[in-house]
């Protein structure tokens, strides 16, 4: 995490002081001035454990910085309901959006008319385009904060192939290919199961749109096919949910390894009940925290050191250490 330190401080609220200027304030509109700058962060989805926990870090650097936050979201992950947010923040004026992209490239224009309005725009969770903001096609955006989805993915799958002895059967049941964050997950798990040589085979991936129902559909229908599955990866919430409930509804509970990507309660639960053997557990109020910190800085104007891409880390959370400090403190808030 960074540090705010007083000058930086200053310099924001000189933005929206008519009587001080600190460097780029000194070009602000008249209508931003007089007030308290507010941020807005459109979540992927409303409701949902991974983004209420970032809610809560983003509520609780902004408190501390003196930033109005606002937080809205669609109420299915889509593309579709997520742009009419997004404009309705650049008509708020507001001065700096955080979003969690529900498209790589869907969402690219409706962004980029925020950043044409004179918004700050901070990538969280999710990117826009390649994620490359340094070198790729999209560099707009200050930073994307989030995790190493590639990584996250690899990190789960190795702990399967762990699980199940190094060889058999696999299973990915995932979102919809075109958002960034799960598509890297998916690749990181196909990278952790290429370099077995052989000995573990990747045997179909499912895309369920999000919806826990249509994962438990697909993944019952995949064991009716291969009952010998070995382990399955969930590559967020509702995929891993769905599956678990396949895996318990076929009795294969214990003996189907699973690993779900995101923390919400619900997937503790799963992982006691042993449905569950592995939860990724992300770090949501370390992605909201850092991007309410970029957005201050990136509207005082002070960007030196500021990075086109912050990875955030993981925890591992198993029956083994659940009930560890670490672990507890890295499950998702349901409200």
């Amino acid at each position: 995490m960074h540090t705010i330190h007083g000058n930086l401080l200053f310099c924001l609220f000189a933005l929206f002081l008519p009587a001080v200027a600190c460097g780029p304030s000194a070009t602000r509109s008249p209508d931003s001035l007089a007030r308290k700058p507010t941020f807005a962060l459109v979540v992927g989805v409303r409701d949902d454990g991974f983004y209420i926990t970032m809610e809560k870090g983003a509520r609780a650097k902004a408190r501390e910085l003196g930033v109005d936050l606002v937080v809205d979201g669609p109420a299915q992950f889509s593309a579709v309901l997520q742009a009419p947010i997004v404009d309705a923040m650049i008509a708020r004026k507001v001065d700096a959006l955080l979003i969690a992209a529900t498209d790589k490239q869907a969402m690219i224009e409706p962004i980029r008319r925020a950043h044409e309005a004179g918004i700050k725009v901070v990538s969280v969770d999710s990117a826009i385009g390649d994620g490359d903001y340094q070198n790729g096609p999209i560099t707009f955006p200050v930073s994307y904060i989030g995790s190493d989805n590639v990584m996250g993915g690899r990190i789960a799958c190795e702990a399967l192939i762990k699980a199940i002895g190094g060889k058999g059967k696999i299973y990915i049941q995932n979102l919809k290919p075109g958002l960034s964050t799960t598509d890297q997950r998916e690749q990181g798990c196909r990278d952790a199961i290429r370099e077995t040589n052989g000995a573990v085979t990747l045997v179909g991936v499912d895309y369920n749109d999000d919806n826990s129902g249509r994962a438990a559909e697909q993944t019952g229908a995949l064991l009716q096919r291969i009952p010998d599955l070995s382990a399955i990866f969930g590559t967020n919430l509702f995929s891993a949910r769905g599956a678990a409930q396949a895996v318990r509804n076929a009795g294969f509970a214990g003996s189907i390894r699973i690993a779900s990507f995101d923390a919400p309660e619900a997937a503790i639960q799963d992982l006691r009940e042993n449905v569950v053997d592995f939860v990724i557990a992300q770090k949501p109020a370390e992605i909201g925290a850092t991007a309410v910190e970029y957005a201050v800085r990136a509207v005082a104007g002070d960007t030196a050191g500021l990075k086109k891409r912050v990875p955030t880390g993981y925890v591992v959370i198993d029956r083994n250490n659940v009930d560890t400090p670490e672990a507890q403190g890295a499950i998702y808030k349901s409200k």
